[in-house]
C-alpha cells in the first residue's frame, strides 16, 4: 500500500508526497502554508484519484511527459515526476489510481 509523506520545505510550506508501495515518489504536491490546508490536499488527492478524467497529461520542455492530479475546480493538486516514455507515464497515473485511495498519512516534521 502508498502513503503520503508530509514534509516541512526550506521555506516553511507544508507538502506532500505519494509513494508507492516501492517507496518511488508519484505524486508531489505544491506548497502549503499550514499542515491543515496540506491535510485537506491529500484528501482532494484521496477523493479525485479514482477519477481518470482528472489527470492531465503534459510535456516538459525537455520533451518529457509529465501529469497533473486536478480537483473537480481545475486546480492541480499534485504532479508527478518527467518520465521517459508515455509508458511508463501511463503506468504512473495507475499507481496513483491504485495508492491514493487507501494511502496512509506520515508526518516526517
Amino acid at each position: 500500500m502508498g502513503k503520503f509523506v508530509i514534509t516541512v520545505r526550506k521555506n516553511g510550506e507544508f507538502q506532500f508526497n505519494l509513494k508507492a508501495t516501492n517507496g518511488q515518489v508519484i505524486l508531489t504536491s505544491e506548497g502549503y502554508n499550514t499542515k491543515a490546508a496540506c491535510i485537506n490536499g491529500i484528501e482532494s488527492v484521496k477523493k479525485n484519484a479514482p477519477v481518470e478524467g482528472r489527470f492531465e497529461v503534459k510535456v516538459a520542455k525537455n520533451g518529457k511527459p509529465f501529469f497533473n492530479l486536478k480537483a473537480s475546480n481545475g486546480q492541480v493538486i499534485g504532479s508527478s515526476q518527467m518520465y521517459a516514455s508515455e509508458r511508463t507515464l501511463k503506468a504512473g497515473i495507475a499507481s496513483v489510481i491504485k495508492n491514493a485511495p487507501e494511502a496512509e498519512v506520515i508526518e516526517e516534521i
